[in-house]
């Protein structure tokens, strides 16, 4: 008991926020290109708490993290917030505005890792070495380029699927959009064979890469 309780402390901040801050970040760009509706419904903050879905930001995810811990496999980290309404027809240019807010998502998960890592190098230059620092800051930093990476498989409902979609020629945009209400059963799909971990790697490396560029 006492260490799923230590896994639930060292991971629940980073875990809230790489979920939730992914949600507003789509909000933001959204009304950039001009759709306010999330912004009119307090959606474009960083208070966690209006992104929380109970089940999908807090249980799954954890229980998730403890099942892949308790068995000591390095398991796919999987959950989702309050969905952010985007209104499309308010866009100025719906099908080009649509990529750069799917984009969004995945890329505050890229920055929120590299925040991870320089907090880590300012605790490490300040000789502040706490382990429970560094599990944190680690913890911050793993679950974000996971989430960025899952996130941008082109599968919709995912955010890779909404950038292909909004990337390819109307036709062939609209054919693949047609899989979206099978995405999910794709997606358990490939967790329960084991090939999601193999079609994220070039993602996570790619993750991996420009954080280790930039600091």
């Amino acid at each position: 008991m006492e260490y799923v309780i230590q896994v639930i402390t060292v991971y629940a901040l980073p875990l809230i926020f790489a979920i939730t801050l992914h949600e507003a970040a789509h909000g933001y760009v959204a009304r950039y290109f001009g759709d306010n509706t999330a912004w009119m419904l307090g959606r474009v903050t960083l208070n966690p708490v209006k992104h929380i879905d109970p089940i999908g930001t807090i249980l799954v995810p954890l229980a998730m993290l403890l099942m892949s811990s308790v068995s000591g496999l390095g398991g796919i980290i999987f959950g989702w917030a309050k969905p952010v309404p985007v209104n499309f027809r308010l866009l100025r240019n719906p099908k080009r505005s649509s990529v750069w807010i799917a984009v969004a998502g995945p890329a505050s998960n890229l920055f929120q890792a590299c925040l991870w890592l320089f907090l880590l190098k300012i605790c490490f230059s300040l000789g502040i070495q706490e382990r429970f620092v560094f599990e944190v800051c680690s913890a911050g930093i793993k679950i974000n380029l996971i989430f960025m990476a899952l996130n941008l498989i082109p599968i919709p409902p995912l955010d890779g699927g909404r950038i292909l979609i909004g990337l390819l020629p109307n036709g062939l945009a609209w054919q693949y959009s047609r899989i979206e209400p099978y995405g999910m059963w794709i997606l358990i799909a490939l967790i329960m064979t084991g090939m999601l971990s193999w079609i994220m790697r070039p993602f996570l490396q790619f993750g991996i890469w420009v954080v280790n560029f930039f600091l």
